[in-house]
């Protein structure tokens, strides 16, 4: 199975992921990498492996990204591995599709996920799992929020074996990131359907709160040391984001109102 499997990548200022992640994937024959204009070495440590084919594209958005790569990069095998750069591959995993049958009923296997902050395996995470191999012609992707969404006509199966999670940028790298997908989550949020979640986000500080509460005791992160109050802290924050997006739009629009409601004065208008 493994010659009928393309892995394919999308990368921005990835050079403390990348290597790590292309090292577990020598296997391949051919490996689609699509870049949105990295400024660091991210394209020269790609460039040291020789069975990786270089792309660039400036971003728009998630989907139309995956599009390019999946469907306008001559992929010629059968099947595609879509990874995010710090997805780490295990050798169980890379057996475990050795032996798939290529021409087999399913269409997508559905891979769950370790997660890991500077290589310290946490006890558990909001991380779900996730559609990552794929047969071409049997899928589609959309936007959705800050990220994007896979569906797959016929059947999904899910692989035994897990890949694990371990993004090593920089903090502020974060943070510039998590700025940028609140802003779209709040687009999402405005025309999500009603939930517990939305719910929750729409009253800040609700969600911040219980988020860092369930991670550090529910899912047992407090027993990850100092690896799991990071996560529990970066998830907060994240939802801080969104929580701070929210609270200035409402500011905002009162401020707004009462602004057109005096004259250039600072008198209050008289309706006639």
């Amino acid at each position: 199975m493994l010659d009928q499997i393309t892995p394919v990548l999308l990368t921005y200022n990835e050079e403390e992921n990348i290597g790590r992640t292309l090292s577990r994937l020598g296997w391949a024959k051919d490996i689609v990498l699509v870049d949105s204009g990295s400024t660091d070495a991210t394209l020269s440590i790609a460039a040291g492996c020789p069975n990786v084919r270089l792309f660039r594209r400036s971003f728009d958005t998630h989907a139309n990204q995956w599009r390019y790569a999946v469907e306008q990069t001559q992929i010629e095998t059968d099947w595609i591995l879509r990874l995010d750069a710090d997805y780490q591959l295990s050798d169980a995993l890379v057996s475990e599709m050795a032996g798939l049958d290529p021409n087999g009923p399913v269409n997508a296997y559905r891979v769950r996920f370790d997660y890991a902050i500077f290589s310290r395996k946490l006890i558990s995470s909001l991380y779900p799992a996730n559609t990552i191999l794929l047969r071409k012609g049997t899928f589609r992707v959309w936007d959705k929020g800050h990220t994007e969404m896979w569906s797959v006509t016929g059947p999904v199966a899910t692989l035994s074996n897990r890949i694990t999670h371990d993004d090593r940028k920089p903090l502020a790298a974060w943070l510039v990131g998590q700025s940028r997908y609140m802003q779209l989550e709040l687009k999402r949020l405005r025309v999500s359907d009603v939930g517990v979640s939305r719910w929750l986000r729409q009253r800040p500080p609700l969600m911040p709160i219980i988020v860092f509460i369930y991670c550090l005791l529910w899912k047992g992160l407090i027993f990850s040391g100092r690896a799991g109050l990071f996560y529990a802290l970066q998830r907060m924050v994240a939802e801080s984001v969104l929580s701070l997006l929210l609270l200035e739009e409402k500011l905002r629009s009162s401020a707004t109102t009462a602004s057109n409601c005096c004259d250039g004065d600072g008198h209050r208008k008289t309706p006639r």
